[in-house]
């Protein structure tokens, strides 16, 4: 059984959304500085979300609300998802962006997905940061994606992961099969980690097509070691 894992920003958005915002309605420099700093690994997930909180000069919902309705999704994304339904693939969106923008976007697109988030709720004329699902251990996401990919699935199941940016690491490496680009994919290229590149969701879903024609899919050993270790933590 195949099990498929998402990410948003970059992924299924053309752009990052949740980076956008602060480049968008806050001190633009500092804000690049504190992303650099995260990509450096000078700053943990939620750390680089807190100090960017900081940068907004005068957060207004309703224009926060207006751009982040302005980003495009991915060309195939609904037909990528069509073609899993069909085929009784289960998937979930995990996203160390913020929930409010996603659900405005999968309304206004007619999607329906089951999604994972932070979330940034408009409070007493300001903005709050939320982590449902922090985890202490994980440096690379606010939102540990790494415990969704290993709670949702088992080792009976073949875990497919598709992302482009450094949150999504750690997920990716607790995955089977890896569709990587921007960051991510540099990553893999560093570390050695096998990845499948793509452009678009045309090309994931060919390639998944291609293997589900496989008769036997040949599971990451990197990944299913790493499984083994976190549930030997847990």
């Amino acid at each position: 059984m195949v099990k498929v894992f998402i990410d948003f920003d970059g992924t299924i958005t053309k752009k990052d959304v949740g980076a956008n915002i602060f480049l968008e309605f806050g001190d633009r420099e500092k804000a690049y500085e504190i992303i650099y700093g995260f990509r450096d690994g000078k700053l943990t997930a939620t750390q680089t979300w807190d100090e960017l909180l900081k940068t907004l000069k005068d957060p207004d919902e309703v224009k926060i609300r207006e751009y982040t309705m302005g980003f495009e999704i991915d060309d195939h994304f609904k037909d990528f998802l069509r073609f899993l339904r069909e085929r009784e693939i289960e998937f979930f969106v995990i996203s160390d962006g913020f929930k409010f923008y996603i659900e405005s976007i999968f309304e206004r697109e007619g999607i329906e997905a089951p999604f994972f988030s932070n979330d940034l709720k408009f409070v007493d004329g300001g903005l709050e940061l939320v982590y449902p699902y922090t985890d202490e251990h994980c440096t690379k996401c606010a939102n540990c994606k790494r415990n969704h990919v290993v709670s949702l699935s088992g080792d009976h199941q073949y875990s497919i992961f598709i992302g482009n940016g450094n949150s999504d690491v750690c997920a990716a490496l607790h995955c089977d099969y890896i569709f990587a680009k921007d960051s991510l994919l540099k990553y893999c290229e560093l570390n050695r980690v096998s990845y499948y590149p793509y452009r678009d969701f045309r090309e994931v879903q060919a390639r998944i097509t291609e293997l589900l024609g496989k008769k036997r899919l040949k599971k990451r050993h990197q990944a299913e070691l790493l499984r083994k270790k976190l549930y030997m933590q847990g």
